[in-house]
């Protein structure tokens, strides 16, 4: 028996989310199915999740949990390089052949972390740099680049617009931490104002691009961190609200911008973070 959907707020936009496997990108991918969305591509390196720790039903993949509880072919994986120009072009590619001939929304999420062990700039090696802005900004640039591609391709959607695209960046994009998160802050901030670029360039094209700035949220990526309690005492001590976010608290926000309710929103950096940049 098929899960009755939440709402049909994103009715059969045919969406794309790279890091879909686990952690927030699992989550999007199912917030999304719960309000309507398929076809659902699934983008990551391999399709089962990085860890079960808070994780319903980490036994079983992202799409295919999609497909139990909406059924079948309202997702696929498609195993994706995100730092690779013609594995994202071959995956929107692809995304359009699935959705027949239009991708509706494109989620930019597949990201690292390592803050903790990155060192100062002075003590940060190039090749941690590198790294952390390949996968956090380059899979960013190359997902809007091929995206726009086919948004500017096809008809309008029903709904008057072109396509959404919605970035992962980080609470870190907007201000500093220290020690450690010099590459990890310059990589999300660097997806915040190529956001807004994106969004000054093409909105007379009615395409949007917004993202998401999540805090200290609860993931397998976070477990190390939040199972030290010292440390998640410091950091719920730092954050107003006094506890962590879920993945799910970021997926409604994603789900909002993806819909018609966010009609008038491009540009924007949606931070949802229990105060901690508030102060």
């Amino acid at each position: 028996m098929s899960t009755p959907l939440l709402s049909n707020r994103l009715e059969s936009r045919v969406s794309i989310i790279t890091g879909a496997s686990s952690g927030l990108g699992r989550a999007i991918a199912l917030a999304f199915a719960a309000n309507g969305a398929h076809p659902i591509i699934c983008a990551d390196l391999r399709p089962n999740p990085r860890g079960d720790w808070g994780v319903a039903e980490a036994d079983i993949c992202t799409h295919d949990l999609i497909c139990k509880r909406y059924g079948e072919g309202k997702a696929v994986f498609l195993r994706t390089d995100v730092t690779v120009a013609a594995e994202v072009e071959r995956l929107i590619m692809k995304g359009a052949e699935i959705g027949r001939g239009r991708v509706d929304v494109m989620i930019n999420n597949a990201g690292t972390g390592g803050t903790e062990t990155a060192g100062k700039i002075h003590e940060m090696s190039d090749d941690v740099w590198d790294f952390t802005m390949r996968i956090n900004t380059r899979s960013v640039y190359l997902g809007c680049k091929y995206a726009i591609s086919q948004f500017l391709s096809q008809p309008l959607h029903p709904s008057g617009h072109k396509g959404w695209i919605i970035n992962t960046a980080s609470m870190l994009g907007l201000v500093g931490l220290k020690p450690g998160a010099g590459a990890y802050c310059a990589s999300k901030g660097a997806v915040v104002l190529l956001t807004k670029q994106v969004a000054v360039e093409y909105a007379a094209e009615k395409i949007h691009c917004n993202c998401l700035c999540p805090g200290y949220l609860r993931t397998p990526m976070t477990e190390p961190i939040y199972e030290d309690k010292p440390v998640r005492d410091g950091i719920n001590a730092l954050t107003p609200w006094g506890d962590w976010g879920s993945a799910d608290d970021v997926a409604k926000c994603a789900v909002f911008l993806a819909s018609d309710d966010a009609a008038y929103v491009t540009g924007h950096p949606l931070v949802i973070d229990g105060g901690y940049t508030a102060q």
